[in-house]
């Protein structure tokens, strides 16, 4: 059998810090983020006329999963979680190699802290997921037209989004801050989603659940078919670093 060692050439730095929460497909949250070179790779050569595409193929690994496994077929959260599929007709995150593939958009080549960064937009990955490689999208061929999408043709149905006054306060106070300025739309197009397991969503589910987003926990529950956001806290990790 081939086998064959594969290195990371960068590492993804996201708002998303578990998993809970992520969108299932790239392109659905409009939230921007950065593709971190190694250190071995960390020249501009390596990115010289990535600037001429604007949108990258990332190749990475779902370096969280791992050490679980895999099956040979899936319950793909379209079908409710109640049939399934085989791995590969599905984007199942557990996969016999672990790799996935995200189209994301191009922004800018930039330095942050010495290290040479891709500034990207709708990615779908988790903080910290290791880069395997990075391609040009080519809209002539990687675009098909009339292509059959199977069970997710088409973008999810997303559900309303209202906070609660004390998350409005909380929300004001945070944008304050640069980091935060774009802290309401990022949640509402994360929640909107609605990330609960598919078998929550078709009974009353009064659960309060947690999303991790930057360093603060967003708190929400569902009421009457509509996320209602509750309240915003700092994550246990930020309030070990004050």
């Amino acid at each position: 059998m081939f086998t064959s060692e594969i290195n990371a050439v960068a590492i993804c730095r996201t708002p998303y810090k578990q998993k809970f929460g992520i969108p299932r497909q790239p392109g659905l949250v409009d939230v921007k983020g950065y593709v971190e070179l190694v250190p071995e790779l960390n020249n501009l050569d390596t990115v010289r006329g990535i600037e001429q595409y604007s949108h990258l193929w990332l190749l990475f690994c779902f370096h969280e999963n791992l050490a679980q496994g895999w099956k040979t077929t899936v319950r793909p959260p379209r079908l409710g979680g109640n049939e399934k599929l085989g791995v590969f007709a599905t984007r199942s995150t557990f996969r016999p190699n672990g790799i996935g593939q995200s189209v994301v958009k191009l922004h800018a080549v930039v330095q942050r802290k010495g290290k040479v960064c891709l500034e990207i937009s709708g990615m779908d990955l988790l903080d910290g997921t290791p880069i395997i490689d990075i391609k040009p999208y080519i809209p002539f061929s990687d675009a098909i037209k009339d292509a059959q999408g199977g069970i997710a043709q088409f973008a999810p149905e997303l559900m309303p989004v209202d906070y609660s006054d004390l998350a409005i306060s909380q929300i004001q106070n945070y944008s304050q801050n640069s980091q935060y300025q774009s802290l309401q739309p990022l949640i509402s197009s994360v929640l909107a989603q609605d990330p609960r397991p598919a078998y929550k969503k078709a009974k009353q589910d009064p659960k309060i659940y947690q999303v991790a987003l930057y360093d603060l926990d967003i708190f929400w529950q569902v009421i009457n078919n509509k996320i209602n956001v509750i309240e915003l806290k700092p994550t246990t990790v930020a309030l070990l670093k004050d």
